[in-house]
């Protein structure tokens, strides 16, 4: 996935700080590195869609790729009528595959954080646990683990993002949404107003009306 960048970067605009120690660092300095920064994250949604689309080449063995799968439960959650913010935790939950493979819900859960109402983060960064449910008594495990989290108000939300959306999504035959398809709602997310209250201030407890 080839996106052209839509910021400015340091090759057309050279200014640098004049420090090599943060302690000596002025107060321009700081201006110039949080006008760098704010250009930065603007090109955010585009690097999570790249990254998302190299899901395409991890974890052998299944039926259909991780991309795939990711697709597919963001494509449940959509066609459930499922909002925004629900559709694009379906589509990422899984992008910390390559780089956090022990922790992956943890880091999908930080990187929508700032973006998604305090539900959605939570399912997210539990949905690992959860998930183990299905498999973990192969192992000889706990498969019930996710029990320690049964005072959570939003338990309940969890086991049903990995049933209805998560378990079931490794299907080579469900007609599953293109990538494409979900470009405009990654954007549309991470265009809010980070940390903002009105953001992350907890919703209903449920996937969908």
């Amino acid at each position: 996935m080839n996106r052209q960048a839509q910021h400015t970067d340091q090759a057309s605009d050279p200014a640098v700080v004049g420090f090599t120690e943060m302690q000596h660092g002025t107060a321009e300095d700081y201006a110039l590195l949080d006008r760098y920064e704010e250009t930065y994250k603007q090109g955010l949604a585009d690097r999570l869609l790249d990254t998302l689309d190299r899901l395409r080449g991890s974890l052998g063995g299944y039926q259909i790729t991780r991309l795939e799968h990711s697709l597919q439960a963001a494509t449940r959650a959509r066609r459930a009528g499922a909002d925004l913010d629900w559709v694009v935790a379906a589509l990422l939950h899984d992008i910390g595959d390559e780089l956090a493979p022990y922790n992956h819900s943890e880091l999908a859960a930080s990187i929508l954080q700032p973006y998604v109402r305090e539900e959605v983060h939570w399912v997210v960064q539990h949905h690992g646990v959860f998930q183990s449910y299905y498999y973990a008594h192969h192992f000889e495990q706990d498969r019930n683990e996710r029990d320690r989290f049964a005072d959570s108000p939003w338990f309940e939300l969890c086991k049903q993002f990995c049933a209805e959306w998560d378990q079931n999504s490794f299907d080579p035959d469900y007609p599953t949404d293109d990538l494409a398809s979900f470009e405009s709602d990654v954007h549309e997310l991470l265009s809010r107003r980070q940390w903002s209250p009105e953001v992350i201030k907890a919703g209903p407890a449920q996937l969908y009306p």
